[in-house]
């Protein structure tokens, strides 16, 4: 199957084909670190880890970059806020952030460069721009002429007069040329700390925020790469000048390909709009803040549960839907657990693998059926990486281990070669959404958020329900159950026992 893939740089999806024959060079803006993370700052992250794993079972070799901004104005100032040591403000929250990512499943991250260990890579670049005619000083300040840069705007499809829009040092009476011209170097201010002044042939200062990547991604990845990643925020003005200022010094493409995912909504509509409460919901939605309250799982599936170019929806709202979606896979992996005897989470045997075990032409249509549904999963991921359309499959498969079993009768009668297909046709869910990063281990177990005693109080009070039916007092039954899904205890009768979970 041939893969394409939406190219922001020429609109329409284009097969996917990597610079060299085999190997996949991947680079994703990651954050500025001046403030604490937020679920928003980890869907660039999930999106391209999923991206990178898809690629490897594919067969590509892919060296993945996310670069940390820890030279940035705002650094400064929060530094300056808090009254800490600007590299100490950036380094904990840098440490905040992987953190969180690896409990999300982002792991495959080959290289995290920082700008403050490139700073002579950038002043080389910026001072072959000068020598090359696309960059001028003025005083200690070095700017990018965009009118020197014929192609400028290929990216965003803006004008010269939409340049200004967005970027972040705007305007200002320094002497620019012109008023989309960008900064490639900043002069240092008196009263800024010694820590962000450095030396350079213009006079002491630091490095404009594009020029950062441009030369971290080439350092690491070569002058021409493959898969350029991040917010549609970033297209104007970040991605363009990366463009504009990386292809103007070497006469080579940057990126071959150009990706971005959607935004991030919040909903925010019942919330007040003052300063103070607006801070309140920004705290809840730290990244860490999130993971203490939910599964790392559950925001993961949330987020690939939309197509990476459209926006993200985060509410309490999409965030139960979320649950109860993902709530169908792990109700199915535990009732197949009962039935086979053994964790699905630890079977290696896919339905290929057992094919030889469809006896009869339910068996035989079950096995077709998975297996279609394998090719349908591939084809989603192979069109523009399209997560969604392939968590559908998910749900496609499920379904029908479930409907198998009912078929086979597996939760009342032994049928061996019954349950060998239906753990084939598991497991080969599993080993699908493990190319999302899906389904890696069982969720906690009951005793999630308490300790043994809370299981055995609700086993307890799961007995009495049962007594109280048992003896025709349903109003009692009802009441027990009422009760325990008010303190978030989920019951699900089944023929073999009443199975308790938490919201």
């Amino acid at each position: 199957m041939t893969m394409r893939v939406y190219n922001t740089l020429s609109r329409e999806k284009e097969m996917f084909e990597p610079v060299v024959p085999g190997k996949v060079g991947m680079y994703l803006c990651g954050p500025t670190v001046y403030k604490p993370a937020h679920i928003g700052h980890a869907v660039g992250p999930i999106i391209f880890d999923s991206i990178k794993r898809y690629l490897v079972y594919k067969g590509y070799s892919v060296h993945w970059v996310v670069n940390v901004t820890d030279v940035e104005d705002k650094i400064i100032v929060e530094a300056e806020k808090r009254g800490v040591d600007v590299m100490e403000l950036a380094r904990d929250l840098e440490r905040q952030y992987v953190d969180g990512l690896a409990r999300l499943g982002v792991r495959s991250i080959d290289a995290m460069p920082r700008a403050s260990e490139h700073i002579g890579g950038m002043i080389e670049h910026i001072q072959g721009l000068i020598e090359r005619g696309y960059a001028y000083v003025v005083g200690g300040d070095v700017y990018f002429d965009v009118s020197k840069d014929k192609d400028y705007g290929k990216l965003s499809n803006r004008k010269q007069e939409e340049q200004l829009s967005g970027t972040r040092d705007g305007l200002v009476d320094k002497g620019k040329r012109n008023p989309g011209d960008f900064a490639l170097w900043k002069a240092a201010k008196a009263e800024e700390p010694d820590a962000v002044k450095y030396e350079s042939p213009w006079g002491k200062g630091r490095p404009g925020w594009h020029i950062e990547c441009s030369v971290m991604a080439a350092k690491l990845l070569g002058v021409t790469f493959d898969i350029h990643g991040g917010g549609m925020d970033l297209i104007f003005p970040h991605h363009e000048n990366e463009i504009a200022q990386s292809e103007s010094l070497t006469d080579k493409p940057f990126s071959k390909f150009w990706l971005h995912h959607g935004l991030t909504r919040f909903n925010t509509k019942k919330i007040s709009k003052s300063d103070a409460d607006m801070a309140r919901v920004m705290v809840d939605l730290q990244l860490n803040n999130l993971l203490a309250k939910h599964p790392a799982e559950l925001l993961r599936f949330l987020i690939l549960s939309s197509h990476y170019r459209a926006p993200i929806d985060f509410s309490p709202e999409t965030l139960e839907a979320a649950g109860k979606g993902l709530g169908t896979f792990h109700r199915l992996f535990e009732r197949l657990e009962r039935v086979i005897g053994a964790s699905p989470y630890k079977a290696e045997k896919r339905i290929e693998q057992v094919r030889d075990q469809a006896n009869g032409p339910v068996a035989a249509a079950f096995l077709d059926e998975v297996l279609g549904d394998q090719v349908r999963f591939l084809e989603a991921m192979d069109d523009d990486f399209n997560t969604a359309a392939a968590i559908g499959v998910l749900f496609d498969m499920a379904g029908r281990v479930n409907r198998f079993i009912e078929q086979t009768r597996l939760e009342t009668k032994r049928d061996e070669a019954a349950a060998v297909l239906a753990s084939g046709g598991a497991t080969t869910l599993i080993f699908l959404g493990r190319l999302l990063g899906l389904f890696e281990q069982a969720p906690e177990t009951q005793s999630v958020g308490g300790d043994e005693l809370t299981g055995e109080l609700v086993k307890l009070l799961i007995d009495v329900r049962a007594m109280a039916r048992k003896s025709k007092q349903f109003e009692i039954g009802d009441e027990v159950r009422k009760r325990l899904d008010g303190l978030g205890i989920l019951l699900e009768d089944r023929a073999d026992g009443t199975l308790w979970r938490r919201k």
